[in-house]
């Protein structure tokens, strides 16, 4: 891949409501992923091993937080030669559109297509910075070039009965396109969009320019730009992508996420594919052993970490303090969280700089529900709480009130 072939922009302004508490002062891509990781080091990365140097990052909610960690690229930036051949620039909403927000996905891209421009590539790479993946760019570029489309769409076989829950599209034998549907009932096709698309850099700018004019339109590449293409007749391919996948926008889709990544099934940082990070520091480990008078079975603990309980099956996170007695199963502990003596915590994600006081129980045993402590939240010594119905009702047993059933959100 030559290095201006291709320039990414990477999507990463999302609100990320359905991981609240999670993400209530956080945007979502910089939730934290693993042990000393976020979600948007994946994409970032990504590009980097794929040769793909030139990066525009499109921020909107919490903004600020995604520009702390990646700053001015550093820790992905390492190493590029000739230094001014790579670039990954912060596209906030507050300077590229006039009221400070972006409208959509494909609003965000219209608004920035002056940075396009400014550097002229030939195709451009359409990422999500959420999801959870480690992917070749160039193999999908070498296609989406050797098919001669418009643009070309990363696609991954899910299982049936999930289908509709994702944007499908139907192809014929030789992956072109000839519909898209938004979570079809029935689906007619298990080839989910993976949020990921491929353009030629000249059909990019045709189509949002006619989209921005349009005020019908929501401004979404899923909803709108894909299928204004097909109706246009474009030719469209899909990319089918065989490896690990997964969207991980729900609160159990996180936790079911670090579980595979405890079974096996997701693999970080190969050395042939490192993953950076700009909170990386020391290694992790996944084995049974003694550190500190505690115990660690089935878990990713990382080295930057004080621990003196008992963790099975969990991610113990860089700079966190597990105290004498605490037993933690199944669950998530977030960077700089605090969990005090003779805790129990069952199916539950702490989050950063949470505190746990001694003698909390946090979660059950065979919980349907994950159970989630909100940043910076503190649980009270001897304080009980599980997962429930609604988001909303476990952060108000948090905070010691009592929330009945006919009063609660719905999430």
């Amino acid at each position: 891949m030559k290095q201006m072939n291709c320039m990414a922009m990477l999507l990463a302004g999302g609100e990320g409501k359905r991981l609240a508490p999670l993400t209530t002062a956080l945007a979502k891509p910089v939730v934290p992923f693993g042990d000393q990781y976020r979600m948007i080091d994946f994409p970032l990365s990504n590009c980097m091993n794929s040769g793909i140097r030139r990066i525009g990052v499109l921020t909107q909610f919490c903004a600020d937080t995604v520009h702390r960690h990646i700053g001015g690229g550093e820790a992905w930036l390492n190493g590029v030669q000739p230094k001014h051949l790579g670039e990954i620039a912060l596209l906030p909403a507050s300077a590229a559109s006039p009221n400070g927000c972006y409208t959509g996905t494909a609003d965000a891209i219209y608004r920035n297509l002056s940075y396009i421009e400014q550097h002229d590539p030939e195709h451009v790479l359409i990422l999500s910075g959420d999801h959870i993946y480690q992917m070749d760019y160039r193999p999908m570029l070498e296609a989406h070039v050797k098919s001669g489309a418009a643009a070309t769409i990363a696609v991954k076989r899910v299982p049936w009965h999930e289908a509709s829950r994702f944007g499908i599209l139907n192809t014929n034998e030789d992956y072109s396109v000839v519909e898209f549907e938004e979570k079809p009932s029935p689906p007619r096709s298990n080839l989910a969009s993976m949020g990921i698309y491929m353009f030629r850099t000249d059909k990019l700018k045709e189509v949002l320019l006619k989209d921005a004019g349009n005020p019908a339109s929501s401004h979404d590449f899923g909803k709108d730009i894909i299928p204004m293409l097909l109706q246009d007749g474009a030719s469209l391919t899909a990319y089918p992508y065989e490896g690990y996948w997964r969207d991980v926008g729900t609160v159990d889709s996180l936790w079911e996420a670090h579980m595979e990544l405890i079974d096996g099934t997701l693999r970080l940082s190969e050395p042939h594919w490192p993953l950076y990070g700009s909170s990386q520091k020391r290694p992790s480990s996944l084995r049974p052993h003694l550190r500190n008078r505690s115990v660690q079975r089935d878990s990713i603990v990382h080295d930057n970490c004080r621990m003196e309980g008992i963790a099975q099956r969990s991610v113990i996170s860089d700079g966190t303090d597990v105290g004498k007695g605490s037993l933690i199963y199944e669950s998530i502990i977030m960077p700089g969280a605090r969990i005090g003596r003779n805790v129990r915590i069952h199916k539950a994600i702490i989050g950063e700089n949470a505190v746990i006081e001694d003698g909390a129980v946090i979660g059950a045993p065979q919980a349907e529900q994950v159970a989630v402590v909100g940043p910076g939240e503190r649980v009270a010594s001897g304080r009980k709480t599980a997962a429930s119905s609604s988001r909303e009702t476990f952060a108000a047993l948090l905070a010691g009130r009592e929330l009945y059933k006919d009063n609660a959100l719905s999430y």
